[in-house]
């Protein structure tokens, strides 16, 4: 196997890597958290200006036509640095729209690929206890919609969103223009400092090509998980970083506190976490980028980004001690981050439930390259 990247794709990784430490280093983060602002504008138009905004939009598009491991390059610096821009859901779901959207659809994939529209995307209904809380009912003129959608991702910036919703009974991805004045929209903030945005719906009826196939939904969510683990990934890896030169520095009994033997295994252990992380997600982009099906690599990528997110999220916090809590001190956004990127993946439990449901299904574990049970779904 050839782990190596291309020219191409390191020179994507080092400009993201560049991109993100210049614009968002702890002093400006410090900014940021009383700014108010709900998207660094700034760092946004850098994106577009740079293409990072439109990796993963097909070409014919106007986007880079690029593929999972690419964007995982860029979201893995975006986590390192913790930039609040809305790269892979804006990216994603104007890729959807292109592959699986008709007409009106397809143009407003172009316009987000120019940067002229923002999408958004929520996926939190797979996982929810409560199910999914949207419903569709066809109609003469198409789907009447009903139903709320919590904790949108810039609701209030966004001009349209893929949401899931019931169809007759069927999760399928729909598309709605949020200014639609059906749309009541109530302005949130998450503890990491996403803008979310509840939406409260009754009434609404929109055309028959807004809800896409059913293998949209199939198509999209393992790159969603592709794409929040490797936010994890890059914030695990940061957050383990800080860490290291914190115990290398802090004394403790006339000693850093790195060499007690008990800190260097708590590190020791967060190290593996994350380069187990590292393999199935590399693994997973690979697969998705050579058009392979990976349900339970999906599912597997899930997983360890749950866990390894809690594991060196705590670990961190504990060889900190009470300088962890202090919120001038940077290294609590790391654990917020990985709190909220936990969340969105649906919990380490809720994952491993489904990677059970799938193998209890399959009685092969499905890793090898060769094998048949590739192509369950």
């Amino acid at each position: 196997m050839d782990f190596q990247l291309s020219e191409d794709q390191r020179a994507i990784e080092q400009m993201a890597a560049s991109l993100f430490s210049d614009h968002c280093h702890d002093d400006a983060l410090r900014q940021w958290d009383v700014s108010g602002e709900q998207l660094m504008v700034s760092l946004w138009a850098l994106c577009q200006e740079t293409g990072l905004h439109a990796l993963a939009i097909p070409e014919q598009l106007g986007g880079s036509g690029l593929g999972m491991t690419e964007l995982m390059l860029v979201l893995q610096a975006q986590g390192r640095s913790l930039g609040q821009v809305p790269l892979w859901r804006h990216q994603l779901a104007a890729a959807a729209l292109g592959a699986f959207g008709l007409g009106e659809l397809a143009q407003l994939a172009a316009s987000a690929a120019t940067g002229e529209r923002l999408l958004s995307l929520s996926l939190d209904g797979l996982h929810a206890s409560n199910g999914i809380a949207l419903q569709a009912t066809a109609c003469a003129e198409g789907w009447q919609v009903s139903g709320r959608v919590a904790a949108l991702p810039l609701g209030g910036q966004a001009h349209a969103a893929l949401l899931l919703v019931l169809a007759d009974g069927q999760p399928r991805l729909l598309l709605l223009e949020l200014d639609n004045p059906a749309i009541r929209r109530v302005p949130g903030l998450l503890t990491h400092g996403e803008a979310i945005t509840d939406l409260h719906i009754e009434g609404l009826r929109v055309g028959a090509d807004r809800v896409l196939p059913a293998a949209a939904l199939t198509w999209i969510e393992p790159r969603a998980i592709a794409a929040l683990a490797a936010l994890q990934l890059g914030v695990s890896a940061e957050h383990i970083q800080r860490t290291v030169a914190y115990v290398g520095e802090r004394q403790q009994f006339d000693r850093r506190i790195g060499s007690f033997q008990a800190v260097q295994m708590s590190m020791a252990d967060a190290h593996i976490a994350l380069e187990a992380l590292r393999s199935t997600l590399w693994q997973l982009c690979y697969r998705l980028d050579a058009g392979l099906p990976a349900p339970s690599e999906a599912l597997a990528t899930a997983y360890l980004a749950c866990e390894a997110g809690h594991r060196i999220g705590h670990v961190a916090q504990h060889v900190h001690g009470g300088i962890g809590v202090d919120l001038t001190y940077p290294i609590h956004r790391y654990l917020y981050w990985s709190r909220a990127l936990g969340i969105a993946l649906g919990g380490s439990a809720a994952c491993l439930e489904r990677l059970g449901d799938w193998l209890s299904d399959n009685d092969k574990l499905g890793w090898k390259y060769d094998l048949e049970e590739h192509q369950a779904l």
